[in-house]
């Protein structure tokens, strides 16, 4: 119960890396907050969480629009009593297709949510923990694509790009203020999102070309991600701002 009496904040919180850290976040005694456009799933999330004895709210949210997150952040507050930790894991990979067929729109889109989303987030989440005066923690959710390119993915690989600057712009600005900003960028993960790479790819590409560059020669859990973004969020990492942790079982190692 390390983080009793705490709240967390969690987009992207319906599936994947983002269900399994809200889940982490209360059972290490976190209230949590989940957000997603997804709202059965939320409210799936919600129940499991107040099954196991946690303490959860859920707001349907979309990341790309100011008034979303203006609005999730102050249910947040007032539900819940407070804001000390923020997840920024919403996002989405969007259609891969050459840098000469990518329709405007569809670019506009992915770094809408994935990036734009990312700035909002913090924006408010920022200004709520710098209202209280307690200082907090945000963890925004990369990936490895934060600094590897991907051909006919320029869309999302810029904007996991851009989750560098962004992260270590704001955490120059908010850490004399008490407030920590990291970065995790998770490798091959077993998410719905992976899941639909192995569909594209084929299972004879996964399991052959794919997972052999991974080190510990498999994909990682949703679960393992979690410990780590929690971590960072604890105080345990009370020295550790700025930085970019990435949990990838070796993979950008070997490439």
């Amino acid at each position: 119960m390390r983080l009793k009496d705490k709240v967390a904040l969690i987009t992207g919180a319906s599936s994947g890396i983002g269900r399994a850290t809200a889940k982490t976040f209360a059972a290490d005694g976190a209230a949590v907050a989940v957000a997603a456009r997804r709202s059965d799933e939320l409210d799936d999330l919600v129940a499991e969480i107040r099954a196991g004895g946690g303490n959860a709210t859920a707001f349907k949210t979309d990341v790309s629009q100011a008034a979303d997150v203006r609005r999730l952040v102050d249910h947040t507050v007032e539900t819940l009593g407070r804001l000390d930790f923020a997840v920024n894991n919403a996002g989405i990979e969007g259609r891969f297709a050459p840098v000469t067929e990518l329709p405007d729109e569809e670019w506009d889109r992915v770094l809408g949510i994935n990036l734009k989303g990312a700035f909002l987030c913090m924006k408010y989440e920022a200004r709520a923990m710098l209202s209280a005066g307690h200082g907090g923690a945000i963890v925004n959710v990369g990936s490895v694509n934060s600094f590897l390119g991907a051909a006919t993915g320029s869309a999302y690989v810029a904007s996991k790009h851009g989750m560098i600057g962004l992260t270590t712009s704001a955490s120059a600005e908010l850490a004399p203020q008490g407030i920590r900003v990291n970065l995790v960028c998770p490798g091959v993960i077993d998410t719905p999102m992976h899941r639909r790479l192995r569909e594209d790819i084929g299972d004879e590409v996964y399991d052959q070309g794919l997972i052999p560059n991974i080190h510990l020669q498999r994909a990682g859990r949703p679960e393992e991600i979690a410990e780590a973004i929690v971590f960072l969020c604890s105080d345990a990492a009370s020295y550790i701002t700025g930085t970019t942790l990435t949990p990838d079982g070796g993979f950008t190692l070997t490439l």
